[in-house]
């Protein structure tokens, strides 16, 4: 019986390569004789494989020699807290973009810390277009401006990245990092969650500029200071083993399918069979987001009538598309396309939503 193509927004589908890989080793990981679950972090067998995981992400991404790359717990929100602590002086100013939902959550993990301006913010239209870069007012002296590549629930994402001049950019890419090319020297600090385009949630990926890491910032603990996980190899205090080997397994995956390029392409085909399919609905399907900020990864949309909601869904289920229903946030729905998503699933999802409007248009 074949799976069902799903569209959660995280923790997200995997490819069905990785998960037959990992059940395959699950008891006996490379001829150890135990699974990388019940192996020291510490021992060879391990050591081997968090080491080749960071040369693939090295290599996936093209991430510059001068930036360390992390493997640490906690989620993007405490990454969002960390990152005060870690750059800026007590109280010292920090810009912040806010597009959406997790922007609006960063600020809020940084406001014990910093002096967390508002430099740019969409809100007031409701989080469906992008603030034109001439309209941030960036701050004298502030610690970095940071904002979120792709905000997930209201399906809004940059197309480049904004120029800030000489200050720090951080930037939240848990769910588009991988999905192409992507320009790292341009950043002091990129952070993603792995659970939406590379790996199980549990584990997050931070790639840092190494002279961000000789900041003073703040009084924190060891435990809490980018330096020391640096240092450590990011074996600071135990790491999550399995998800880490697991994010490896994804990263090998997405070189043999040709890399961040061929994601690139195989985004655009996913995400333009789907606005299609609203934007040709005549009315029946409605995405509300201006075209030029219209996310590539998580298509929101709502149908005409939300009485039709529970039907949507449930025919949906049966027709082996799930995990659809919108974010509590926006209702309605979204179909998230991450890298794991074939064109396959978002060509099944269009026909489905033709054949749905045409039994209940």
């Amino acid at each position: 019986m074949s799976r069902p193509y799903n569209f959660s927004a995280g923790p997200a589908a995997l490819p069905e390569a990785v998960l037959e890989q990992a059940g395959e080793e699950l008891l006996d990981w490379n001829g150890a004789g135990a699974s990388v679950l019940e192996l020291s972090h510490r021992g060879p067998e391990f050591m081997r494989a968090a080491e080749k995981a960071e040369a693939d992400l090295r290599t996936l991404l093209s991430v510059p020699d001068d930036y360390a790359v992390l493997f640490l717990q906690g989620g993007a929100t405490t990454q969002q807290a960390l990152i005060p602590l870690n750059f800026a002086a007590p109280r010292q100013a920090a810009d912040y973009i806010l597009t959406g939902h997790w922007g609006a959550t960063a600020i809020k993990q940084a406001q014990p810390y910093v002096d967390a301006r508002v430099a740019a913010d969409t809100a007031d239209g409701g989080y469906r277009d992008l603030p034109a870069r001439a309209d941030w007012a960036l701050s004298e002296g502030a610690a970095y401006v940071h904002y979120t590549a792709n905000e997930t629930i209201h399906g809004v994402e940059f197309d480049g990245i904004p120029d800030v001049g000489d200050v720090p950019l951080i930037g939240d890419f848990s769910s588009s990092i991988a999905s192409g090319p992507l320009d790292i020297s341009r950043f002091g600090v990129i952070y993603a969650g792995a659970q939406k385009n590379l790996g199980p949630v549990g584990l997050t990926v931070v790639i840092v500029r190494r002279d961000l890491l000789a900041r003073t910032g703040q009084a924190r603990a060891p435990i809490l200071d980018y330096s020391a996980h640096e240092r450590a190899g990011s074996m600071l205090n135990t790491p999550p083993t399995f998800n880490w080997y697991l994010a490896g397994l994804m990263f090998q995956w997405m070189l043999d399918e040709g890399g961040v390029e061929e994601f690139a392409r195989r985004s655009a085909v996913k995400s333009q069979l789907l606005y299609a399919a609203i934007d040709g609905s005549d009315g029946f399907y409605r995405n509300t987001v201006e075209r030029s900020a219209r996310s590539r990864m998580n298509v929101v949309f709502s149908l005409h009538d939300e009485k039709l909601d529970a039907r949507f869904l449930e025919q949906a289920r049966a027709a082996g598309l799930i995990s659809l229903k919108g974010h509590r946030v926006l209702g309605g729905m979204r179909a998230s396309i991450y890298n794991a998503m074939p064109v396959s699933g978002a060509q099944a999802l269009a026909d489905f939503m033709a054949d749905f409007q045409k039994r209940n248009g």
